[in-house]
């Protein structure tokens, strides 16, 4: 058994939802198959979650909102027309809208995952009708009826354990199943949504629960490659890739999958094919619990993201004081903040954050906080920071890829700021400014996959 997700690109016009149909028809196994909402369908256009989250906007604005609901039905619509849906898929989808935009929620979080969570839904009940048109017998199914049950966290939900048990007998279901990815219910009955993008996670999580033979993840490239090609011209393309190693490069960057989404599928090993919806001949990535490192090639790829800052902190005799960063961490955990690297030396540590979870007003009472409470020599905050990732398990067993990455830099006449390397050696963070992120990254790439 496969179990398929479709990506918003994969299902933005009538001809890409052919395609998806013709896909699955061409395979008895994908008799699970995960869709998300409509996305851009040329290049400035919006996407329909991104209209779903204008027209809430809407309504908690309390203008009219009849004109949104226009433009997303028409969106719909213009796919059921096209591929011969019946006609009232489309008003469903609008009785849909307008039930949700009428009720009544808890929280404007709850009202804004509920109305996001539109995309998807009706997306999946468009596709199960256009499978039916040519002639598959499948069938749409809400999340919250087949038992997808998350934890209480409006945009930020994670699946509970008992949803597995509840989902396994999806697999027992005849026909193809259709799923709408992004969302499920929590136990308080509340719609609740996945971080944007979590299609993926919903994907892995049926994935697991139905413990199948593959999860095939189709989007809008051939395989993931070796670095940004808006950055490298032409990058490798990448035929097999570890967990680690997806999930190291899915943090930093790699948009083709989302990185939360690897947790599920890999407590199960069940690998992970990215494929592409416009070319499903090509084999693309495998994902898979360990693979063979090729000699000579200890980086598989390359990721890079900007928006990052560091909380540098320095306390004289710091590693003599027990529990000094366990309290310095906790003075972010204070405010909400998740950290996402730590490095430190003796008498002094660096807690790296994203930029958009530290706005200045969060960074004065931090800085105040750190100087009083934890008598700190010095803090400061450095703004404007890019990650670099290099990521490969074959640098467990190769001796001077710090050197070789330092003699990049170099030639790149680029700056390291920050520079950490995790236990398991699998990957290697460089921090540096912004505006050297892409020099950064064309030298390392020449580096470890030039000729």
């Amino acid at each position: 058994m496969k179990v398929a997700k479709f990506g918003g690109s994969s299902l933005a016009t009538a001809e890409q939802v052919r395609k998806v149909c013709a896909i699955i028809r061409s395979d008895a196994d994908r008799r699970l198959v995960v869709v998300s909402a409509p996305g851009a369908r040329f290049s400035g256009d919006i996407k329909v979650t991104d209209l779903l989250i204008r027209l809430a906007e809407a309504r908690l604005a309390g203008v009219s909102v009849q004109e949104g609901v226009d433009e997303i039905v028409g969106r719909y619509a213009a796919i059921a027309g096209a591929c011969g849906a019946p006609a009232e898929v489309v008003n469903t989808i609008r009785r849909d809208l307008e039930t949700r935009l009428a009720a009544t929620y808890a929280s404007e979080g709850y009202f804004m995952d509920a109305m996001k969570a539109a995309g998807e839904d009706n997306s999946a009940r468009l596709v199960a009708e256009c499978l039916r048109v040519c002639g598959v017998d499948a069938r749409y199914v809400n999340p919250g009826d087949a038992g997808m049950v998350l934890s209480d966290e409006a945009g930020n939900a994670r699946v509970l354990e008992k949803a597995y048990d509840r989902l396994e007998s999806l697999r027992h279901s005849a026909g193809v199943t259709i799923f709408p990815g992004f969302f499920g219910y929590a136990e308080s009955g509340h719609i609740v949504t996945f971080p944007r993008g979590g299609s993926d996670i919903t994907g892995a999580i049926l994935a697991a629960a139905v413990d199948a033979d593959v999860y095939e993840n189709f989007t809008d490239v051939d395989s993931v490659l070796a670095a940004n090609p808006r950055i490298v011209r032409d990058p490798e393309a990448i035929s097999t890739l570890s967990y680690r190693e997806m999930r190291e490069l899915a943090y930093a960057g790699f948009s083709v999958f989302h990185d939360e989404a690897l947790e599920p599928v890999f407590r199960k090993r069940i690998p992970v094919n990215i494929r592409n919806t416009n070319n499903p001949a090509a084999p693309g990535t495998l994902v898979v619990g360990q693979r063979e490192i090729e000699p000579g090639r200890p980086v598989v790829g390359i990721a890079a993201m900007k928006g990052f800052c560091s909380v540098y902190i320095s306390k004289y005799l710091m590693n003599r004081q027990v529990g000094y960063g366990r309290r310095v961490l906790q003075v972010f955990e204070d405010e909400g903040i998740s950290y996402e690297h730590a490095p430190s030396g003796i008498d002094d540590m660096s807690v790296i954050l994203r930029e958009s979870a530290f706005p200045p007003a969060i960074e004065t009472r931090v800085v105040a906080s750190l100087r009083r409470d934890l008598e700190a020599d010095d803090v400061s905050v450095e703004r404007g920071l890019a990650l670099i990732m290099l990521v490969g398990e074959g640098m467990r067993h190769s001796i001077g890829i710090t050197a070789r990455a330092g003699a990049a830099f170099e030639r790149a006449r680029v700056n390291i700021e920050i520079i950490n390397q995790g236990s398991s050696e699998v990957s290697m963070m460089f921090g540096v400014k912004d505006e050297d992120m892409d020099a950064a990254v064309r030298a390392l790439y020449e580096e470890f996959f030039g000729a």
